[in-house]
């Protein structure tokens, strides 16, 4: 995937030098030590999840454009992801005919969002919609959310996280509630339904 998305920027960017990064670690080791014009941030890679390593990016480079590719649908994850800092939000199914647009809307100082996300956010300004019940999760929430879903046990969370098991206990306590759900079955199954977990 990283290969692709470099030969089509190498294409229209001649004088552009490109840096990887395969987890957020070495993303971050990146973005603290080169001077990077923008970042192409993936949601889902090893280690920490896009949406915690999109925050420490903010916090180390404030300045630095993120634009965030995924192949989650954008209802599920774009609004937040933007709200968290990123300067635009592309899925991978469109990344060959918008990605060359997006860098340069974002490397510019705009927001690059896509028409069909455009035309949704609008209805929200227009139409009093419920929020669904995942959209009223803090970040933290919605990560312990997708864990669960994904079969992880409190004490694994935990370990990821780097939080102690009665903290994790603590957010699942809370989502459970927000969610108006019993058990992890439940939360698991919406999560299914909705596409919040691969």
């Amino acid at each position: 995937m990283r290969q692709g998305l470099k030969l089509i920027l190498a294409d229209h960017f001649k004088d552009a030098r490109f840096g990887e990064a395969r987890n957020s670690t070495e993303a971050l080791s990146r973005v603290t030590k080169e001077n990077w014009d923008v970042m192409v941030l993936d949601i889902t890679m090893p280690g920490r999840s896009g949406l915690e390593t999109l925050r420490d990016v903010k916090r180390l480079r404030p300045k630095l454009p993120v634009l965030v590719l995924s192949m989650h649908p954008e209802d599920q994850f774009a609004v937040r992801m933007l709200k968290s800092g990123a300067a635009g939000y592309l899925t991978k199914e469109s990344a060959d005919e918008e990605l060359v647009g997006a860098i340069k809307k974002v490397v510019g100082g705009g927001r690059y969002i896509s028409p069909s996300l455009a035309e949704r956010m609008a209805s929200y300004l227009t139409i009093d919609v419920q929020k669904a019940p995942h959209e009223r999760l803090s970040d933290r929430e919605f990560l312990v959310l997708r864990m669960i879903a994904s079969g992880k046990s409190v004490s694994q969370i935990g370990k990821e996280l780097f939080l102690s098991v009665k903290t994790i206990s603590t957010y699942r306590a809370r989502l459970l509630e927000k969610m108006d759900m019993k058990n992890n079955a439940e939360l698991t199954h919406y999560a299914m339904q909705n596409s919040l977990v691969s």
